[in-house]
């Protein structure tokens, strides 16, 4: 498989805190990776330097092959046109309904299409969330769960060939968070995506993740399947599994 993310000694400082210290991870076509980390160990800072809003200090970044530090704003775009990514607060914008959020991003970049097009891409969108009966409803009129598929069906519109997760599962119960996380696994497996998560929720992580990346004091300090990082014996691994 093609990698889609190649992340080799990446470095990051801002003042005195060495936020990603000779960080590398790969990213493969079709491969769900999801990154833990405790707050405030950088899982957030690594995200923005993968779509270019903080420049690393150091190392290299490429993303579909492109050297995304050395990008101009034009290509920074193209690049971007091609990452999907799915908001912790879920950012729906409150002013348009359901049918407004989801046009929203085809009129934006998809300028081709009319509008009977345009129509059955948003109906597709909704199908694969189930949530067909909601395209006239407001964001207030929905609930957590339904918000958050909502925002995924937004993201996965233009068919992206990654989506970057961030918590997809904070806020909501157990139970829904479990159904975003399965449909967050069979969405990745229709459209053929890659996914690069950040999550704190166990469960969400057993139900995604292909491999783990454990982010501790900036590096990539281990990586594996669920199973085997579950097995280690290395006590700062073991906290994330207690």
């Amino acid at each position: 498989m093609k990698a889609v993310i190649e992340i080799e000694h990446l470095n990051k400082t801002f003042g005195d805190n060495h936020v990603l210290r000779d960080f590398s991870f790969t990213l493969l076509e079709g491969e769900n990776v999801v990154v833990l980390g405790k707050s405030g160990s950088g899982k957030s800072v690594l995200i923005k330097c993968i779509i270019g809003l903080i420049r690393p200090d150091s190392g290299k970044l490429l993303v579909f092959g492109k050297d995304v530090p050395t990008l101009s704003h034009k290509e920074l775009d193209h690049v971007r046109s091609r990452v999907g990514f799915l908001f912790q607060s879920n950012a729906l914008y409150d002013s348009m309904t359901v049918r407004e959020n989801l046009e929203f991003p085809l009129r934006r970049h998809r300028s081709e299409l009319n509008k009977e097009q345009i129509n059955a891409l948003v109906m597709e969108a909704l199908g694969n969330v189930g949530l067909e009966h909601t395209i006239d409803m407001e964001p207030s009129e929905l609930s957590g769960g339904m918000k958050k598929r909502i925002a995924l069906a937004r993201t996965l519109i233009l068919k992206p060939d990654i989506i970057l997760y961030d918590e997809p599962t904070t806020g909501l119960d157990p139970i829904t968070g479990k159904e975003i996380s399965h449909l967050i696994r069979e969405l990745a497996l229709k459209y053929h995506t890659s996914s690069f998560i950040i999550s704190h929720d166990l469960n969400c992580v057993n139900i995604v993740a292909d491999k783990i990346i454990m982010l501790i004091d900036g590096t990539c300090y281990a990586s594996g399947t669920m199973e085997q990082l579950n097995q280690s014996t290395d006590s700062k691994i073991k906290t994330f599994f207690e």
